[in-house]
């Protein structure tokens, strides 16, 4: 959503040779649980912003989801740039992982940044590559022996060009790498990693051009898209009318993945509680379920605590239940298939 604010390396080769073959994932289906990403900086924990409670988790845990979406900012938990991680921050994210295996659930871990760190872009000299590559280095290293953690790289890159991103993009997935851990890492594009324009000629390049050309010695990651229904993409409007370039943009992206083996995950998408924004939510939904062999899963957009009871895609239960967006993911959540990704590469 577009708010501002060990192994050593004859290991990871023989690994890398072992995958040639996609093998099947996990279906990941869930939501984002937001709360981290709040507030201002630096803020201070449960007054400017707050990690997901034990009961949050513990509900999503009960609707049949497999993953949670974990947003956090960048600056909060690494205060200064090449430096270690403030302890009270990473001890509060430990604490949410920790209760999320617990309940079950696999957990995406999301630098809600934009590609920007202190307002100031990757790849700029205030921020450099290397730093976001040593960056992911530390956290990579922290979390590499929790085999069900996802790395998701970067929330929504939106200016910068998509040749610039990619070269990001593969010093963070080198540096972990490095580090010898083998999760899966999620991997998004640059204006706002949308499904609608994937394929298309933008002023920050082409995603469905460049993007291709992502490098990982163990070959095991997916791309990760966002799709939103309003008639801009946005996801600030409570109105559906983009549900069919929308959709329409999913079918791209699905054709994109299969003729090039690869795999996808959409990150975010979701719907206010209209009918027929319920009923376009839930067709692009299934459609991402049927193509099992291109997508590994998707996390809604959003469930958490502190989201005001009027936010237009409020995921969060009402004291009477389940908002209706819920009730609409939960079979979807628990279909039959055990696995996805496997018919890639």
């Amino acid at each position: 959503m577009r708010l501002r604010l060990g192994r050593g390396i004859a290991g990871l080769l023989a690994l890398a040779a072992m995958t040639t073959t996609a093998v099947a994932e996990p279906c990941l289906r869930g939501v984002n649980l937001a709360g981290a990403e709040f507030g201002k900086l630096p803020g201070r924990l449960h007054t400017d912003y707050t990690y997901p409670t034990k009961a949050t988790i513990d509900y999503v845990a009960g609707t049949g989801a497999t993953v949670i979406r974990l947003p956090f900012r960048w600056e909060r938990l690494q205060p200064k740039l090449g430096k270690p991680f403030d302890p009270g921050e990473l001890a509060a994210l430990d604490e949410a992982v920790a209760t999320a295996s617990r309940a079950g659930l696999a957990v995406i871990l999301d630098p809600h940044n934009y590609a920007y760190y202190d307002e100031q872009r990757i790849g700029s000299d205030a921020v450099p590559a290397q730093d976001f590559a040593a960056f992911w280095s530390r956290l990579a290293g922290h979390y590499k022996n929790e085999p069900k953690l996802v790395f998701s790289l970067m929330n929504e890159p939106y200016d910068i060009h998509a040749n610039d991103w990619l070269v990001d993009v593969n010093l963070a997935i080198a540096a972990i790498r490095k580090t010898g851990a083998g999760n899966l890492i999620l991997v998004p594009g640059t204006a706002y990693t949308g499904a609608h324009s994937w394929t298309k000629d933008l002023p920050v390049g082409n995603n469905s051009k460049v993007m291709g050309g992502v490098a990982d010695a163990l070959d095991h990651y997916a791309y990760d898209f966002h799709q939103y229904l309003d008639a801009d993409f946005s996801g600030r409007n409570a109105e559906c009318t983009g549900g069919a370039e929308a959709l329409a943009g999913i079918d791209r992206v699905t054709a994109w993945l299969k003729a090039n083996g690869k795999r996808g995950f959409l990150g975010e998408f979701a719907a206010s509680d209209d009918p027929a924004c319920i009923a376009a939510m839930t067709k692009l939904v299934t459609t991402i379920n049927n193509a099992k062999a291109e997508w590994i899963g998707w996390t809604y957009w959003a469930a958490g605590e502190w989201w005001p009871p009027d936010y237009i895609f409020n995921a969060q239960p009402t004291d009477e239940g389940d908002r209706a967006q819920v009730v609409a993911l939960k079979p979807l959540m628990k279909a039959e298939d055990a696995s996805c990704g496997a018919g890639n590469q």
